[in-house]
């Protein structure tokens, strides 16, 4: 058996974050939630933790998903409970993070705007609230939502895909 690497992500809606990452090869496991760092101060923002095996999906692969399949270079007022982020588990991690994020800068012409912090603490949702997308898609929050990140999905990752 292989081992797991993990690494969270927010990126709006947890609900939407889960679904993306839900649909890609090598992500193993999803859990969605509420994660905090202790560089913002603990407060609490939507996401998901990501526990993958790397010889099936790179970090870098999931990282350009994270940044592609959500408002990654704007700014609103609900960026405190809809933080973009990537929340990293070990030094090593946090290093790779913000390189890929200097990488990924020149395919937008917007700055990135995503946080690298490092994992606090996580809160799961509500159990009524996991698996939002896969236990009906046919939600209208879904097909306005959701459908259109696992579009973008369809067109730029259908290798690392499942749907």
């Amino acid at each position: 058996m292989f081992e797991l690497t993990k690494i969270a992500f927010g990126g709006g809606c947890h609900w939407c974050t889960e679904a993306v990452f839900q649909s890609l090869k090598g992500a193993i496991k999803v859990e969605q939630g509420f994660v905090a760092s202790v560089d913002v101060n603990n407060s609490f923002s939507e996401a998901v933790i990501v526990h993958f095996q790397a010889k099936d999906i790179s970090l870098k692969t999931l990282i350009e998903v994270h940044l592609l399949t959500h408002k990654s270079t704007s700014n609103h007022s609900m960026r405190e409970k809809y933080r973009s982020a990537i929340y990293t588990f070990s030094a090593a991690q946090e290093k790779q993070a913000l390189d890929l994020l200097d990488y990924f800068q020149t395919e937008f012409s917007n700055q990135i705007i995503t946080q690298v912090l490092p994992f606090s603490e996580f809160k799961a949702s509500n159990d009524a609230f996991q698996n939002y997308y896969l236990k009906d898609p046919e939600k209208p929050f879904c097909k306005q939502f959701i459908n259109p990140k696992l579009d973008v999905l369809k067109k730029k990752f259908s290798e690392h895909i499942n749907i």
